[in-house]
């Protein structure tokens, strides 16, 4: 949903307040500035609907109404030609955006049209679509809504593809009306979510910097560059494991069964090694953090990578192909952290049988790791129950949010409602990056999580946003070792390193990835093992390394990194204000 209105940023919702001339400088009057505000609306416009026929796109807000042919926005795309038509509106452009309004016209996004329907088809595509039909409309004054859906798939399904050009001629309407009065709203929304976003990462930065500066003592770390490879050698072997008949009450018949990676580290020590589960996110797989159970089992940590067969790449896949209608069902909120119980469980039993495992584990010394989906996975894990109540509350209003991750849970309210046991004693530390918690969770769930906890937010972050998601979140945790790091410019796929395996998993586009992964990859590995170390392997030497003052000389650019220890929710609502 962040995504439909891609010309929009703090600085561009700044502007349109007060919309000035490029040629004079003077405020533009309630008309001019109503005109530039339909002309940025264009790009959200054209890469959401597309038509079979429309022929001018008319732009309305109140009895004031301006329109633009389809034909003349074309010839400007292509060719570069202006005509009176579109002259009124492109007077008041600058011409940096009119050279970035063409490459928008002509942008083509590679998607299938089995692809697009099938996401438009979904509980999220079908809210998608409802928040766009407020803004767009038909010629004559219907929620956009179904037009909507058509044109984007019958343009998907044209030999020239995908492009906002492309989107207006299939649209199945000789006309396209936006109403501004609402889209002036939804800027207004954005704006305080983008203002709201950007206070409170950098009241998490300036905390940083502070508890730093206060550390000057902190300065000599003793033990050599966690980012490199420890000592350690490892072996890896592969499992399956399969859950007993009727272990869910959603669907009792169904057998789960799914593969699983084992790291194990070449001990010298006679003593076992303490356990990390890693739990990937939707849509990836158990090779998607490899460089990570590799960097951890190099310092002797037995790592397990589950592969969740109801939310990875293949089910994502699936949904692609028009196989699944889900990129995860309900039930996956509750099957997520039972594969993990019942993995510890086979664990548990092919030590007594198998050579290579034998003595190996300490499985009752367990942490667990989790990116997206992964992150809810581990913190329920760890101890915190799903919150029906709070779902309830939250997920009433699903058209008007911001937060796109609560498309993913309030798919949970469909869940039987049951005190179901996910939690597990013998998890006794959980890192969650990207977690999606806000309202699956909730405060009072947060809050009896009694083990250390570390939360990792992104800053760029918009499937699972850092403030409602991360940063707030933090404050609910009771837990007296916990953790907060916020990667600046970060992205929700940051961290994620690119599968080698042959699973189906559908790449991501660099773009989306963001700025400098390798660097990101760096940041999980050392501080996972810093948390890692600490609180599940009883090595305090390693404490200092999950100070801000070892954060700040371990942050570089383009991802600056800060890490906190305490937050209050009054600290937080404070900054939220101005204050």
């Amino acid at each position: 949903m962040h995504n439909l209105f891609p010309a929009l940023s703090a600085n561009s919702t700044r502007q349109s307040r007060r919309q000035v001339s490029p040629r004079t400088g003077k405020p533009l009057g309630l008309k001019r500035a109503l005109l530039n505000l339909s002309l940025m609306l264009l790009p959200a416009v054209l890469t959401a609907t597309k038509a079979v026929g429309a022929e001018r796109i008319y732009a309305s807000y109140a009895l004031l109404e301006r329109s633009i042919s389809v034909s003349a926005l074309e010839a400007y795309a292509k060719d570069g030609k202006i005509d009176e038509d579109l002259a009124a509106y492109l007077q008041y452009v600058p011409p940096q955006q009119l050279e970035q309004l063409r490459q928008v016209l002509l942008a083509r996004a590679e998607v299938t049209p089995v692809t697009i329907s099938q996401f438009l088809y979904t509980p999220q595509g079908e809210i998608a679509l409802k928040r766009l039909g407020q803004v767009i409309q038909t010629g004559s004054r219907q929620p956009g809504t179904q037009a909507i859906r058509a044109a984007l798939i019958l343009a998907a399904a044209d030999r020239e593809g995908l492009t906002p050009i492309n989107v207006l001629r299939k649209f199945p309407t000789d006309g396209i009306r936006i109403d501004l009065a609402r889209a002036l709203d939804i800027f207004r929304e954005l704006q305080q979510v983008v203002n709201q976003t950007s206070r409170a990462t950098a009241l998490v930065e300036r905390l940083s910097k502070a508890q730093a500066y206060s550390q000057p003592g902190i300065r000599n770390f003793s033990q050599s560059d966690l980012s490199r490879r420890g000592p350690l050698t490892w072996q890896t072997l592969s499992i399956n494991v399969t859950l007993p008949d009727g272990v869910f009450p959603t669907a009792p018949a169904v057998k789960r069964v799914f593969p699983a990676d084992i790291y194990l580290p070449q001990l010298q020590s006679p003593q076992p090694a303490p356990v990390i589960v890693i739990s990937h996110g939707l849509g990836s797989d158990r090779k998607t953090f490899q460089y990570l159970a590799e960097h951890l089992a190099s310092y002797g940590f037995a790592v397990a990578v589950p592969q969740h067969p109801g939310s990875d790449a293949r089910q994502l896949q699936a949904l692609i192909n028009g196989t699944a209608s889900e990129a995860a069902e309900p039930a996956e909120f509750i099957a997520r952290p039972l594969d993990i119980k019942y993995l510890l469980d086979e664990l548990t039993e092919l030590e007594k049988t198998e050579p290579a495992l034998r003595g190996r584990l300490n499985l009752e010394q367990v942490g667990v790791f989790g990116q997206s989906f992964g992150g809810y996975t581990s913190l329920a894990l760890a101890g915190a129950p799903i919150d029906f109540q709070q779902l309830q509350a939250d997920c009433q209003n699903l058209d008007s949010t911001w937060n796109i991750s609560l498309l993913l849970q309030c798919r949970a309210k469909d869940l039987p409602r049951s005190q179901y046991q996910l939690g597990d004693p013998r998890i006794k530390a959980a890192l969650a990056i990207n977690p999606v918690d806000s309202s699956l969770l909730g405060p009072k769930s947060l809050s009896q999580i009694q083990v250390p906890v570390m939360l990792v937010a992104s800053s760029a972050d918009t499937a699972a946003p850092a403030l409602p998601e991360q940063i707030r979140p933090f404050t609910w945790l009771n837990t007296p070792n916990k953790y907060l790091v916020l990667i600046g410019n970060g992205t929700h796929f940051s961290t994620l390193a690119e599968s080698e395996s042959n699973s189906g998993e559908v790449p991501i586009p660099s773009e989306v990835i963001g700025p400098s992964p390798a660097l990101a990859y760096r940041y999980v590995s050392v501080l996972s093992l810093a948390f890692f170390q600490t609180h599940l392997a009883n090595q305090p030497q390693y404490r200092p390394y999950l100070q801000p003052s070892y954060v700040s000389t371990l942050s570089r650019n383009p991802l600056p990194l800060s890490l906190i220890q305490s937050l209050s929710e009054s600290e937080l609502q404070r900054a939220l204000q101005g204050k």
